[in-house]
């Protein structure tokens, strides 16, 4: 099993071959790039009103109710938002017992079926998450707490995060289809 970030040196997202792919990978590996910092300052933020929870309700005897759903919903947004970026580094957890005993060409052909099923999967994801965006918008939904801040606030960030993890997976399926045939 390999994390990714073990196997070489961070270099940066794979360059395709095909220029108008290329510049927009480059454009969507800077707004992963943003997103990943707007999300360091959301676990900062949620470290900071947790830390605040405990304090005000030890030292002060201050209940708070939103805390618990404020921290949540920026645990959403992070883990959706850096999913892309992640991804661009080929950083998810894979399991490397076949590339080992399989030939390159193979080994191309399953990394090409694994992220064409995987853009395929992550796409659905996307379309769902937006419906249940929708849903949550339209039907006014909020959470059962006395706080009640709505859920389209996590539904928004799941469904832009799996949008924006989908369009990486895209351009890696389109990366390996025209730099095959810029080979040939």
């Amino acid at each position: 099993m390999s994390h990714g970030f073990e196997l070489e040196p961070a270099r940066g997202p794979a360059v395709p071959d095909q220029p108008a792919l290329a510049g927009f990978s480059l454009m969507l590996d800077r707004f992963n790039s943003f997103l990943l910092k707007l999300s360091m300052g959301a676990m900062i933020l949620t470290a900071l009103i947790l830390t605040y929870s405990v304090v005000s309700r030890y030292f002060f005897k201050v209940p708070t109710d939103w805390q618990d759903e404020a921290s949540v919903f920026m645990l959403v947004g992070v883990t959706f938002f850096c999913t892309a970026y992640v991804q661009s580094y080929r950083g998810h957890i894979g399991i490397e017992a076949l590339s080992s005993l399989l030939s390159p060409r193979v080994n191309a052909v399953r990394l090409f079926f694994v992220d064409l099923v995987s853009c395929l999967f992550c796409a659905f994801f996307s379309w769902k998450s937006w419906a249940l965006f929708h849903e949550a918008w339209a039907d006014g939904m909020t959470t059962s707490s006395t706080f009640a801040p709505p859920l389209w606030i996590p539904y928004a960030m799941m469904a832009f995060g799996m949008s924006v993890l989908t369009l990486q997976i895209l351009v890696q399926v389109l990366t390996h289809v025209t730099n095959q045939r810029s080979a040939r």
